[in-house]
């Protein structure tokens, strides 16, 4: 809490919030975005690797281990294009921003996955009731297989120690990814083994395994998206530190009636309702509220600020009707 307190006396006694250098800040970001586009183009040689794996050994686990993959590659391309539409603003179309195109992005992502995640299930327990030939891989299929597979976890690896060594949340987000990838690569391979040297139960089981994992993964995703798309409030620290930041913008503050801060896409809109003395000239009122949005706004987490002036704080909260239900 001191921590915030300290960050919000530097905002309203610098104007900004310290930190890098515009040289270092630039250098950090040229590295980060480097750091999201090797496994981008790492993702989508892998993915042909993985498909060429699945059309050489027919096993199913090997193709809910491909579905991972595809999982990747089109959720970064939807990372991409949802950045994409953000950075071009249409203000007469879009007049609040574009910022809930991302979340509902992912959220239609995510349903098209689940989908197929159910159809590798469909199809593993119809594999499994049903009296099809035996799972069986050549010694050649089975060291393409053991080879591509082995690869692209080591490559995973690799990929998730380079990625943790940043602190941005994004490329953070890259490692835990490449981490749960190394571990579905090891379940896919195991299962295709064991189906082929013991058991042909094995490879279905592997791959509800592994589609099960998948529609748990995303359903996560979907109820963080689902909750920055509702408007859900910031959590109390948050909220403390816009209030602290708030009542010491300007010594004319008598009271501060309302502070909220709740979700819209990424980032946060904040409505804050301050108090100040009945008699006091519009232009000094209007200047202290403009100054007071415009700090708010300076802070990373927040889209949009909204500050009402009042002289006085034993009304009813405004938006009764909003309130009321």
């Amino acid at each position: 809490m001191l921590e915030g307190f300290s960050e919000m006396d530097a905002l309203a006694e610098r104007g900004f919030i310290p930190g890098m250098s515009k040289e270092e800040r630039e250098r950090l970001a040229r590295s980060e975005t480097l750091a999201i586009r090797i496994p981008n183009i790492a993702n989508m040689v892998l993915f042909a690797a993985k498909v060429y794996a699945s059309m050489r050994s027919g096993s199913l686990a090997i193709i809910a281990s491909t579905l991972d993959s595809l999982l990747d590659l089109l959720s970064g391309f939807i990372l991409w294009f949802t950045a994409f539409s953000m950075s071009t603003p249409n203000p007469y179309q879009y007049p609040i921003g574009k910022k809930r195109m991302q979340p509902l992005g992912i959220l239609v992502f995510a349903s098209v996955m689940a989908t197929l995640g159910l159809q590798i299930i469909l199809e593993s327990v119809r594999t499994m009731v049903s009296n099809e030939d035996e799972f069986n891989l050549t010694n050649e299929q089975e060291r393409w297989v053991v080879g591509i597979m082995l690869g692209v976890t080591l490559t995973k690896l690799l990929l998730m120690f380079y990625c943790r060594t940043f602190t941005n949340e994004i490329v953070k987000a890259y490692a835990q990814d490449h981490f749960f990838d190394v571990i579905t690569n090891i379940i896919g391979l195991v299962a295709v083994l064991l189906a082929n040297y013991i058991d042909d139960w094995m490879d279905p089981v592997g791959a509800i395994i592994l589609a099960l994992y998948t529609i748990r993964t995303w359903s996560m995703t979907v109820l963080e998206n689902v909750n920055s798309l509702v408007g859900r409030s910031a959590a109390p620290e948050y909220l403390q530190k816009l209030t602290y930041l708030c009542w010491n913008h300007h010594k004319a503050i008598k009271n501060i009636d309302t502070v909220r801060a709740y979700t819209f896409g990424s980032h946060y809109f904040v409505e804050v309702d301050i108090v100040l003395p009945a008699n006091m000239a519009l232009q000094e009122a209007h200047d202290i509220g403009e100054s007071l949005q415009e700090k708010l706004e300076l802070l990373p987490d927040i889209e949009r600020a909204f500050v009402h002036l009042d002289y006085e704080f034993s009304h009813k909260p405004e938006h009764a009707q909003a309130h009321a239900l």
